[in-house]
């Protein structure tokens, strides 16, 4: 029984090893994969300067706060009532992305399974 019970051992520790490094790899992928899912932007645009966007925030922060008509007569212009419309040309939306919709690649993907 002494003998079985070593041989035993002798096999779970390398298999111990090898699931652990199994773990750390996974761990490591899953970590590093929303940074390749992101999508890639020309690296010497650098960042989107919103400046229209930066300029009205800090007004509504160093004024009053805006009555129920201001606040309707911004919101109505585009994402909140701070932004209105400020810089709406260099927001990213699905308007102006050309990336795929999640719609679209379950559509494709249904075609490809039932073959229409």
């Amino acid at each position: 029984m002494k003998s079985i019970r070593l041989n035993l051992s002798a096999l779970i520790r390398p298999l111990r090893v090898v699931v652990a490094a199994c773990v750390c790899a996974f761990l490591l992928f899953t970590a590093a994969a929303p940074a390749y899912s992101a999508n890639a932007s020309h690296p010497r645009s650098g960042e989107t300067n919103l400046l229209d966007i930066e300029r009205k925030s800090q007004e509504a922060v160093l004024e009053n706060p805006y009555n129920l008509q201001e606040t309707q007569q911004e919101a109505s212009k585009g994402l909140n009532e701070i932004q209105g419309d400020s810089d709406i040309d260099k927001m990213k939306r699905p308007e102006n992305s050309q990336g795929k919709s999640v719609e679209e690649k379950i559509e494709k993907a249904l075609e490809k399974v039932t073959g229409k």
